[in-house]
């Protein structure tokens, strides 16, 4: 058994390139576990760094300077964010603050819906089994509103914390831009010499991460601008919040869009009850969750390395629970540098197996 552990090893990282990457990797891991929390502004500037550095190299193709580039894309990225923060932010907090203070009498009107069930399908529903559903949703949705207002009132008490994010954040993004390939060269200085696993790995992720921002950026866009013309066609109230929910959702693969479909259903049932209105509602709705994953993620995430749902999900699950909402974000980009360092490891042990054989 230690032989073969023994050969595994010599036949895995008797490359110090592999080593390398392993060590950085390990090391990379350590910190953000140790200090994700102190790193969140340096992430999240990361990512909309990211997300910025396509259209300004779209810019670029068109003869501009790079740092009229960078001030150009980084001053409407601003007034974009001001604008929502102005307009669009007070809507949601207020529905959200309705959808919550209407919570109780939403789950006792869908009460009364649920209870004609048992009379309308008496083989398949029982009374007991409708009230314990009942019981159980109307327990666990009244937590949840309550968990919602707290966590709001706590970002409130931390209001100032908030502030530094907004002017910390937006400094970093730009110095990110304009610096770019000062900051590179700083970083390209402090790796060991022994680099090339990690210049093929990280070349290979660089592109995929920025096509994977990009996409996810209009994705939430298309899919939440789409669902608030359709809810608002029909009148449906907290239209804006659910779009906004629903659009959001699209940053979880799969498990995003089952969730968000709740508070959907609940308000259409609360508004419209078991009408044709509603099953209009739902029928748009599910056309939206269609066409976004069989035409919108197809045309935008072309380029991605293609994953088994199972990986995705379990990624999510995984990375999910150690880093939070930037681990569910990054789940996609993270599973595919492990497969991207996976095929590295394997590629550069290949020759060392070819040459055993033909001894």
């Amino acid at each position: 058994m230690f032989e073969y552990v023994k050969q595994w090893y010599q036949r895995r990282f008797s490359d110090p390139d592999a080593v390398t990457l392993v060590l950085l990797l390990v090391i990379s891991f350590l910190v953000i576990m140790l200090f994700g929390d102190l790193l969140a502004p340096i992430l999240v500037a990361v990512a909309l760094a990211y997300l910025l550095e396509w259209a300004i190299q779209r810019v670029e193709k068109l003869g501009i300077p790079r740092l009229s580039a960078v001030a150009l894309v980084f001053t409407t990225f601003l007034a974009i964010n001001i604008i929502l923060l102005v307009f669009l932010v007070p809507v949601i907090w207020q529905q959200t603050v309705a959808l919550v203070a209407e919570l109780p009498q939403m789950l006792a009107q869908m009460r009364v819906l649920l209870e004609r069930l048992p009379e309308l399908f008496p083989e398949f529903i029982s009374e007991e089994n409708i009230s314990t559903f009942i019981d159980s949703l109307t327990t666990r949705t009244l937590a949840f509103g309550e968990l919602l207002l707290s966590q709001s009132l706590s970002r409130i008490i931390g209001i100032m914390q908030l502030m530094i994010y907004f002017i910390v954040v937006p400094l970093l993004i730009f110095f990110m831009l304009k610096d770019k390939h000062e900051l590179l060269h700083h970083i390209h200085r402090m790796l060991p010499t022994n680099r090339r696993l990690i210049t093929q790995v990280s070349g290979e992720m660089n592109q995929q991460i920025m096509n994977y921002i990009r996409g996810k950026a209009v994705e939430v866009a298309v899919v939440g601008i789409f669902t608030y013309v359709c809810f608002a066609l029909f009148d449906l109230r907290y239209a804006a919040l659910l779009a906004v929910l629903v659009g959001l959702s699209v940053l979880i693969p799969y498990i995003g869009a089952v969730v968000v479909t709740i508070p959907v259903v609940m308000v259409a049932l609360f508004q419209f009850g078991w009408s044709g209105t509603m099953a209009w509602v739902l029928i748009c709705y599910l056309i939206i969750q269609i066409l976004d994953g069989n035409l919108l993620v197809p045309l935008l995430f072309s380029e991605a390395v293609s994953l088994n749902p199972v990986y995705i999900i379990a990624a999510v699950l995984v990375f999910g629970g150690l880093w939070g909402f930037w681990g569910v974000f990054f789940a996609i980009p993270l599973a595919s540098l492990v497969k991207a360092v996976l095929v590295a490891l394997s590629s550069q042990s290949a020759p060392v197996e070819d040459a055993g054989t033909k001894t």
